[in-house]
């Protein structure tokens, strides 16, 4: 089976509408097998995670900034006024908030919990829908350094599987992979996020089928499998940078 992903268009979604009842509506049937994308976005709108802006100045979006992020560095460290952030155990500009694609007198804020945002959506989608084998994917768009433009991320996922070994596997060679593991939520992620867009397209869910090596799974992930997709900052290959900037946090 091929790799498919079908977006799904809804009406503008504001803050406070029912997101389950959307998705609902807007789609009539759901595979067996299949994955949904959900952009983070929606789920913050749905579940009130925004900030009415009061000034809208730099200082009040800064300030924000920093009580949103886990750990942040001075936007005057950055030529674009940017703060780089860690949040949701990912390197973010700005902690995620975001003042795309929503009415302009809020700042929208990255969900609080998105592994229970997701489980949320997978329990709501199974009963409504009678399906057994589904996933569901909190994306979020993410840049990465040195490389200019955005792509897809997880934040939460539901209903499968996500790391996949292939430590053990051989390769073309018939050599044993020694550190080859596949994350399939931030791939299913990114498949999503590219067919949705990013501009005015208005859709905001997707659905993916097809993607291999997926392990559907009858409950959401445990504790333990959200913390093995996770690196403490020590242990990253990319500590010799990220160690070596002097992280502030809301309590310094």
């Amino acid at each position: 089976m091929s790799l498919t992903v079908t977006p799904i268009k809804t009406p503008i979604i504001h803050v406070g509408d029912d997101l389950l009842q959307i998705i609902a509506h807007q789609i009539k049937e759901m595979p067996e097998d299949g994955v949904l994308v959900v952009t983070s976005k929606v789920v913050s709108l749905w579940e009130g995670h925004v900030v009415v802006k009061k000034t809208g100045s730099r200082r009040e979006r800064h300030g924000l900034v920093k009580k949103e992020a886990q750990l942040y560095l001075s936007p005057h460290s950055s030529k674009y006024d940017l703060m780089l952030t860690i949040k949701h155990q990912r390197l973010l500009v700005n902690a995620g908030i975001d003042v795309s694609n929503v009415e302009s007198k809020y700042y929208v804020l990255l969900p609080v919990r998105p592994y229970e945002s997701a489980q949320k959506i997978w329990q709501f989608c199974r009963d409504h829908y009678r399906v057994g084998r589904l996933g569901v994917v909190i994306s979020d768009s993410h840049s990465t350094p040195l490389m200019w433009g955005v792509f897809g991320t997880a934040l939460g996922h539901c209903g499968f599987k996500s790391l996949v070994s292939k430590i053990g596997k051989k390769d073309l060679f018939n050599r044993p992979f020694r550190m080859a593991t596949l994350n399939l939520a931030e791939s299913i992620a990114g498949a999503g996020v590219l067919m949705m867009g990013e501009t005015d397209e208005a859709t905001p869910l997707a659905v993916v089928q097809g993607a291999p090596d997926l392990k559907f799974q009858d409950r959401p992930p445990s504790q333990a499998e959200i913390d093995e997709l996770k690196i403490e900052l020590k242990d990253d290959m990319y500590y010799p940078l990220l160690g070596a900037v002097k992280w502030q946090t809301q309590k310094t």
